[in-house]
């Protein structure tokens, strides 16, 4: 129901919102004129497409929602960040695939969505060490207050694009966890000991 509503609002004209089984991978899917929408939702979480009225989308409850698009080309993507999939390269891996199919790293322009903020991400040792195994640079991204650790997801993200030369970055950064913003938000929920939480959605579409 609330899926139909957000089509409609799209445009009368959208299909389907093609959504994923999401994983906290670093898998992608492309949807191109000879992908058959009506097989099963693959486990990904990235979906690519040239596709025209499709909108895509990828649900988040604080990981990163990040959208691109490119205007060469006419490419969109939607990419589901949490800190595994973003840990494990999801977002090179799908710019890499765009720019396989001919898209410039120039002409796209990414949009990363409401998601945790630093304040309220506190995260263990082992998590930080982790991060700074795989690059001495992740540091900048981790600080402690009052012996809790806290990891800056939305800015590690956010270099991501940077490292992998994407320019045009718009962050609309807003903080899922803070219930004044009103979004839905997983670690907000467990905190309250809520029996499930919602998922905030983001879409893009090629008119």
């Amino acid at each position: 129901m609330n899926l139909n509503i957000v089509r409609r609002k799209i445009s009368k004209k959208s299909k389907n919102i093609f959504l994923l089984n999401q994983i906290h991978s670093n898998k992608l899917i492309y949807i191109d004129k000879n992908f058959d929408l009506k097989r099963n939702i693959k486990k990904a979480d990235a979906i690519i497409t040239n596709k025209k009225k499709l909108p895509i989308g990828v649900l988040t409850a604080d990981c990163v929602p990040i959208l691109l698009y490119e205007n060469k080309k006419n490419m969109i993507a939607a990419i589901h960040a949490g800190w595994k999939g973003a840990y494990k390269g999801i977002i090179r891996k799908v710019i890499n695939f765009m720019i396989m199919k001919g898209c410039q790293k120039n002409c796209i322009t990414a949009a990363i969505g409401p998601c945790i903020k630093q304040d309220n991400y506190n995260v263990k040792e082992k998590f930080k060490k982790k991060f700074i195994q795989k690059n001495r640079n992740n540091k900048i991204f981790f600080k402690n207050k009052k012996n809790v650790i806290y990891f800056d997801l939305p800015n590690f993200v956010k270099s991501q694009l940077k490292l992998n030369k994407i320019t045009k970055i718009d962050n609309i950064n807003i903080d899922t966890f803070d219930k004044k913003n009103n979004f839905f938000s997983a670690r907000r929920s467990i905190r309250l000991k809520h029996d499930d939480y919602g998922r905030n959605i983001s879409i893009i579409m090629i008119n």
